[in-house]
């Protein structure tokens, strides 16, 4: 299987570019996400890591205040 797909990837011009493209890619997302958590203030870090541990009664309450 593995061949008739590198065979059939080796007959396509420009093919070779694709794999640029992808890690670039990978790249500018991975810097964007790095940038963005650094950029974060401490109190959305730790309303963010709380969210875990609240209980869903809690959840719940603030939500429907907040909805008002």
């Amino acid at each position: 299987m593995l061949r008739f797909i590198k065979h059939n990837l080796t007959t396509i011009d420009g093919v070779s570019i694709f794999p640029m493209i992808s890690l670039l890619i990978f790249v500018l997302f991975f810097a964007l996400v790095l940038t963005r958590t650094y950029r974060m203030s401490k109190a959305s870090v730790n309303e963010l890591g709380a969210i875990p541990l609240e209980d869903e009664v809690e959840m719940n309450q603030t939500n429907s205040i907040e909805n008002l």
